[in-house]
């Protein structure tokens, strides 16, 4: 006989669903930089237009964010989850399909649309399922799974390439998310106390329907535009997606063009920036706790941490231009990555509970501003090279200089207070 007086985990359950998409969606999204070489070899494609190829993801992924996370908000997560992780998934297989730049650039585009959406529905999932107490560490996990897929993908990519065609290994790659979906479809449900696996104890602990339930009665999108915390958010988060694109798109040619390294090896080590990053992700969240009974407050807790990974990064960043040594150089850039993310876990915690029952709106207007700004970071990299004939040092300036940004930010960041409160207080 069950003790209905212990809660279920049904909530952990979609945890684990989470952090199995972050992974395939990282292993979707990452495979691209390390088969670039091939590609422009095949293709016939300069620097600047693979840095185009790279580029129109992260613009359609940015600019369909919002309207995924909207989406979620007013249908639910299930069916939005499961259309576009099918649709990516084709995606994916259709880049090895590819047979000169406008088809390579328009498949990407449509890969792009339909990762995005993604992040903001499975932190509107994880608003729904999950108690406040447990977002943060949530969200760590989550993000920590995706650095650590998208440290092993480059590896993972070039094994794959030793025994198929660049071309099969995207039908490969694309083959894993349909799985996933069904199977997502099938257990999910958008309101856990529907989920017959949560007894009451679990529906006990849950946040109130008031508070995350399906958002029918539509988005107050001045309320939004007019809230200072929102706006901060997408900022902050353009500012810490600038450089962390670098590795995921122009990492591996570095390595290889200017430190000298093979593709094996260069794999190995350009996974380093995203291995210490989701080791960040995890030290960040264990840190959370601890300042928050230290401040008395989460604001000032989340605020603490970003800071510090900020200027950590833009530090690592002016250190790493100028270490010779190239092992030494790519641990640096590692600690850069480490940095980049103590900065997840408050940002995507911050989205949960500034938004609310718009919490997938709110997740997605700040993924929008990081994809526009990935975007950016993949073009501008392709241009500088060109222009300079091939000098990297302006690129990391750069970045150090936007992270700087970024921790100017959260000075002046709530990322606690629900964003209909704050206005409600202002009225």
């Amino acid at each position: 006989m069950n003790d209905t007086s212990v809660p279920t985990r049904a909530r952990y359950l979609v945890v684990t669903f989470a952090i199995f998409l972050a992974i395939i969606m990282y292993i979707d999204r990452v495979c691209i930089s390390q088969a670039a070489l091939s590609m422009r070899g095949d293709l016939g494609l300069t620097q600047a237009e693979m840095g185009w190829a790279f580029s129109v993801f992260g613009w359609a992924y940015a600019l369909f964010e919002i309207p995924g996370g909207w989406l979620g908000d007013r249908i639910g997560p299930r069916r939005v989850l499961m259309r576009i992780v099918i649709w990516w998934s084709f995606f994916t297989a259709a880049t090895g399909w590819v047979w000169n730049l406008p088809s390579l650039l328009a498949t990407r585009t449509l890969f792009g649309i339909g990762e995005a959406g993604c992040f903001p529905n499975l932190t509107r999932a994880l608003a729904t399922w999950l108690p406040k107490a447990e977002r943060e560490r949530a969200q760590a996990t989550l993000w920590f799974s995706t650095r650590w897929a998208g440290a092993l993908t480059p590896l993972l990519v070039a094994w794959v390439l030793t025994f198929v065609s660049w071309r099969r290994a995207f039908e490969i790659f694309g083959a894993i998310g349909v799985i996933w979906a069904i199977a997502f479809y099938r257990w999910y449900r958008d309101d856990p106390h529907t989920h017959p696996s949560v007894n009451a104890a679990e529906k006990a602990m849950l946040p109130p329907a008031s508070e995350t339930g399906t958002a029918h009665d539509g988005t107050p999108w001045g309320v939004l535009l007019r809230t200072p915390s929102v706006w901060l958010l997408c900022v902050q988060y353009a500012c810490l997606a600038y450089g962390w694109w670098f590795y995921v798109t122009w990492l591996p040619t570095y390595l290889r063009d200017v430190r000298g390294m093979s593709l094996m090896r260069g794999a190995f080590y350009a996974g380093l920036p995203l291995f210490l990053g989701g080791v960040g992700c995890f030290v960040s969240a264990g840190l959370g706790p601890m300042l928050r009974r230290m401040t008395g407050s989460v604001i000032l807790s989340r605020r603490i941490i970003a800071i510090t990974g900020f200027v950590g990064a833009s530090i690592c960043i002016i250190i790493f231009t100028r270490t010779a040594n190239p092992l030494a150089a790519v641990f640096i850039l590692g600690l850069a990555g480490f940095f980049n993310d103590f900065v997840m876990p408050p940002a995507w915690a911050g989205t949960m509970d500034v938004g609310g029952r718009h919490a997938g709106t709110v997740s997605g207007a700040m993924n929008m501003f990081g994809g526009i700004a990935g975007a950016s970071s993949a073009l501008v990299v392709g241009y500088i090279l060109t222009w300079t004939n091939q000098d990297w040092t302006l690129t990391f300036y750069i970045s150090s200089a936007i992270y700087l940004i970024g921790a100017f930010c959260w000075l002046f960041l709530d990322a606690h207070t629900p964003f209909e409160k704050t206005a409600s207080r202002a009225a």
